[in-house]
């Protein structure tokens, strides 16, 4: 990917905001209006959609880092959209602009950091880090289990 053609890149994203997407449904707050997890699930979409024409074959990006702040709230049956712009790529990671509306509201914005990886390489790497992961959580278990039987 060649840095000219990915900066300035935009990207868009929408959802109708359901029941299951409040904050009530996730367990954030008693407020039925959509969760702040949805709105950064929207952006990332948005940051994705405004790079994908970009991609090489094998190639994809995960998120890196993000910064959210949210200025409003939608309800239930609104539908909200998510505008990306890419401002810049440093080694392999790409910073993004990223605003969510509902109509002309501003209802969150921020900034998000994508890192290119290679997908089957990430994807052995995550394998391997879970199995490693699940053989010392077993470990332990198997440990305080024969404590306990003492």
């Amino acid at each position: 990917m060649k840095p000219e053609q990915v900066i300035g890149a935009v990207g868009m994203s929408s959802m109708a905001i359901r029941p299951g997407d409040t904050s009530v449904a996730q367990g954030v707050n008693d407020l039925p209006v959509v969760g702040s997890n949805q709105i950064l699930s929207l952006m990332e979409s948005a940051c994705s959609a405004a790079i994908i024409e970009f991609l090489d074959f094998g190639e994809t990006s995960v998120t890196f880092n993000t910064q959210l702040d949210v200025m409003g709230a939608a309800g239930v049956g609104t539908e909200i959209h998510a505008t990306a712009r890419c401002l810049g790529l440093v080694e392999n990671i790409l910073k993004f602009e990223v605003e969510v509306h509902q109509s002309a509201r501003l209802i969150a914005s921020g900034i998000i950091s994508r890192k290119f990886v290679e997908r089957v390489s990430f994807m052995a790497r995550v394998a391997a880090e879970t199995m490693v992961a699940e053989k010392e959580s077993n470990s332990r278990d198997e440990k305080i289990a024969s404590s306990l039987r003492i």
